[in-house]
């Protein structure tokens, strides 16, 4: 057990680096006088609170208290969660220093929810706050040992009302591909991935040359929203795409080639995420079932997959019609009876 404050010279920052029970937890402070200062306060601070846990903890056999940013800190720190860092920031802020991780957490999620609801936030936004809050929970139970017990599923995202989804077909996406010059051919290639694969904005940036194997997409837990890995085919022409991992461009870029080629083919209103819609979309007419698009989505699962189910009313009904016919039995009591 100890706790080190330094000064990383490359970064420009004061780093704590915090090591309790086998676990490594740090944190970094600006890199002038200012966050030097910040820096051995706050690691005086934390050597306290340390020396009580192992008192509490140890001493007496309570499990030792702990704050919400303390799990979202080891959250940032040992997963990939780019592809929820706007929903980090505001939920780090909401939920402030002192909201113990525990029941705590859950009651000030709520609170959360109700205030970004009367704002007039819309359901899906609300949803991937509470999400952020879920993930910490469920790491801190799961796999850290913080908790005693699951409390990451006493938040529950509601469905949102008249979710907005748009379902390109392979015709609008060729359009759209065409719109996008060959100088940025990176991004173009992303964006044709995101229809091919259903892989979020942050999912596609975060990729690197072991998340490829045998012609498939392979993201680790710390690479997906759920926190649970998927494997996701890619078509063969697309293969040599990822050929050189990580894509050579950024969220910025990426931003400004999607928003250009949409105005271009006259569908201002399209979002990256219709891509993933799409992808849904291009599944099940191609006769895939709705537990497979719930897997190769990374669902947790199929209620929310249930949103694309009037898709799959088409295979529905091609069941029904290879199912074997008995009206003929029908016929025969009905001929016995006369």
């Amino acid at each position: 057990m100890g706790i080190t404050v330094r000064y990383r010279e490359k970064r420009n920052r004061w780093v704590v680096t915090e090591t309790y029970h086998g676990h490594r937890h740090q944190r970094s402070f600006a890199g002038d006088r200012e966050g030097e200062r910040q820096a051995r306060e706050y690691a005086a601070k934390r050597q306290a609170e340390l020396n009580e846990a192992a008192f509490q903890g140890e001493a007496m056999g309570r499990q030792p208290r702990r704050t919400f940013i303390e799990g979202l800190e080891r959250w940032i720190d040992e997963y990939d969660v780019a592809s929820q860092v706007k929903a980090i920031r505001p939920v780090a802020h909401y939920m402030g220093d002192r909201v113990l991780l525990g029941m705590d957490s859950v009651d000030k999620a709520r609170e959360m929810a109700r205030d970004l609801r009367k704002q007039g936030r819309a359901q899906s936004t609300i949803n991937n706050h509470l999400q952020v809050v879920k993930r910490v929970l469920n790491l801190a139970y799961r796999e850290w040992g913080w908790l005693d017990r699951p409390l990451g599923d006493k938040i529950r995202k509601k469905m949102p009302k008249n979710e907005r989804h748009v379902y390109l077909t392979i015709e609008q996406v060729s359009q759209l591909l065409q719109a996008i010059p060959d100088q940025s051919i990176v991004e173009k290639r992303l964006i044709a991935l995101a229809a091919l694969t259903g892989l979020r904005q942050g999912e596609l940036l975060a990729l690197d040359p072991q998340n490829v194997q045998a012609g498939r997409i392979l993201l680790r837990p710390d690479q997906t929203k759920s926190g649970k890995a998927r494997v996701v085919p890619v078509p063969e022409d697309a293969r040599a795409w990822l050929e050189d991992l990580p894509f050579a461009t950024t969220y910025s870029r990426l931003r400004t080639v999607w928003e250009h080629a949409r105005q271009t083919v006259g569908r201002p209103d399209l979002r990256f995420h219709d891509l993933r819609h799409s992808y849904a979309s291009m599944l099940a007419q191609a006769g895939e079932s709705m537990t497979t698009v719930r897997d190769l989505l990374g669902h947790s699962s199929l209620i929310v997959t249930s949103r694309y189910s009037h898709m799959f009313d088409a295979g529905l009904d091609d069941i029904g019609s290879r199912l074997p016919s008995l009206s003929a039995a029908f016929c025969d009591q009905t001929a016995t009876k006369h």
